[in-house]
């Protein structure tokens, strides 16, 4: 390829035969740099293997590029860092000042629920006390209705017993048939009436004993109008005796009921 080249720039004129030297020279040296140049990148890539100094300066290079890389990241990391002190302060302080809102509101609702247990625990206590209060209001009451309610009714069986008496008393006597009324059961019934009956006038009730102490009552027979009517008297203040005790009865009623409902509520 040296030989070609030195023929190509060979002069063609003879004027310039003295220079052809020096300037042989320097076309040689320009084709030589061209040829270098044209070598295979296999021989240059082989040549730099075999430099030192080329693998110095490579070694260089990638440490300048790892050194760059890392350079870029923390400049990164140091740009997200001011960002977050520039604007994380303001957040940051936010939150400690609705933090400490909450801290002081938590205060007053902890303040306010401890006043309210204890309002509720006394609320209770006293609960506790009515509702054994009521309890045992509600057993009292039912004690007393219940002698209240025996009370009556033995009332109303008496009643019931000297009533029906007088009834047989009055029409025997009306009928003409003391004798059969006076060895009769209710007879004795009328007796023992006229004996507890201390409302009942002294005469009368001496009246009424005689002629039921008689055997036959024929004694009695001209006195049987008399002792009629004093009978009947008799029946009619029996009667409005035992209204009034039934209007007592039932008003007691009443009031337990009432009473049961609203202590009944009370528990």
């Amino acid at each position: 390829i040296l030989a070609q080249a030195h023929l190509v720039l060979l002069p063609s004129t003879p004027g310039r035969i003295a220079a052809a030297p020096l300037r042989r020279f320097s076309r040689m040296r320009v084709l030589s740099i061209a040829l270098l140049g044209l070598a295979p990148a296999s021989v240059r890539a082989s040549e730099n293997a075999l430099n030192p100094i080329r693998k110095v300066v490579n070694l260089l290079q990638q440490m300048q590029a790892k050194v760059s890389a890392e350079g870029e990241k923390e400049k990164e990391l140091y740009e997200k860092f001011m960002c977050y002190c520039k604007h994380g302060a303001g957040d940051l302080e936010q939150s400690i000042s609705s933090a400490d809102t909450k801290v002081t509101q938590l205060g007053s609702d902890i303040e306010a629920a401890s006043s309210k247990k204890a309002e509720t625990e006394s609320d209770l206590k006293q609960h506790q006390v009515d509702r054994d209060a009521a309890i045992k209001a509600m057993q009292e009451a039912t004690g007393i209705r219940e002698k209240e309610a025996a009370a009556f009714a033995k009332l109303k069986n008496e009643h019931n017993t000297n009533a029906a008496a007088l009834d047989k008393a009055i029409t025997a006597l009306e009928k003409g048939m003391a004798g059969s009324f006076l060895q009769s059961y209710s007879a004795d019934v009328l007796r023992r009436l006229a004996n507890s009956r201390h409302d009942m006038n002294a005469d009368d009730r001496d009246t009424v004993l005689a002629f039921l102490s008689s055997k036959d009552g024929t004694d009695y027979a001209p006195q049987s109008g008399q002792i009629v009517g004093i009978l009947k008297e008799l029946q009619d203040d029996m009667g409005g005796s035992f209204k009034d005790a039934t209007d007592t009865e039932e008003a007691a009623i009443r009031s337990y009921e009432e009473l049961m409902a609203a202590k009944k509520k009370e528990k």
